[in-house]
């Protein structure tokens, strides 16, 4: 499968399919939610548009990034979700990078929200949509963050067929500076377990799916055979 990396400010319109990397913590924190029993999650371009949509759909809950403000129920940290109660509920996530970058691609024919979380899964989405290329979209720091990096180095192995050993990837992203943020509480709004849990291979057997509904780009697990990888690569 042919392959390319960019940072968000080198999306061009020209990507049909997108896989936006935002390991710490984006979409690690939605595929948390997701386990917490979220049913959708709606991404937000940012906190004014966040909270417009709330105002339309009081039941839903608001997410975004740093320290908590008013008219937001959730914070972006996989750690202070581990215990919350979403079955059922509906989630508008806005972060600084993730977000952003999805909306960025939210028009091409398959886009997927990535972190180490959900890595095989991503990959088995991937071959099982029949992908012949995909643009890998890291979403920090303008597409140079080192563990969204190391996360689409890892995900383009998996997908070359390779017998991956994500040690040398996650040494990468546990000593990037997000992560020294992230211990050293320089970045508010978080949990002292979220490096860990941002760093849980395929701690998830789902990947995650944008695409547009009623005007909202919307997020939702997806589920897809977990031999669709292997199959692939025997028959190569």
């Amino acid at each position: 499968m042919d392959s390319r990396v960019v940072g968000i400010p080198e999306v061009d319109g020209s990507e049909q399919v997108a896989v936006v990397i935002d390991v710490m913590r984006a979409f690690t924190t939605a595929a948390w939610a997701f386990h917490r029993g979220a049913d959708k999650i709606v991404l937000a371009a940012d906190e004014g548009e966040a909270l417009e949509i709330k105002a339309g759909h009081p039941g839903w809950l608001a997410l975004k990034d740093g320290a908590p403000v008013q008219g937001f129920d959730l914070v972006n940290s996989p750690g202070l979700l581990q215990e919350a109660d979403l079955a059922g509920r509906t989630v508008i996530q806005k972060t600084t990078a993730g977000t952003v970058g999805a909306l960025a691609v939210v028009e091409a024919k398959l886009v997927l929200c990535a972190s180490f979380v959900v890595a095989g899964a991503t990959a088995r989405a991937l071959v099982d949509a029949g992908a012949d290329s995909v643009t890998f979209v890291a979403t920090g720091e303008d597409g140079r963050a080192v563990e969204d990096l190391a996360c689409a180095e890892y995900l383009d192995r998996l997908l070359a067929g390779d017998r991956v050993d994500p040690g040398p990837c996650l040494h990468r992203a546990r000593t990037s500076p997000a992560a020294d943020d992230l211990r050293s509480g320089r970045r508010r709004g978080a949990h002292q377990a979220d490096v860990d849990l941002c760093l849980e291979v395929d701690r998830f057997d789902f990947a995650m799916k944008v695409r547009l509904e009623d005007g909202m780009a919307v997020l939702r697990p997806l589920r897809t055979p977990p031999d669709a990888v292997s199959v692939t690569h025997r028959a190569r």
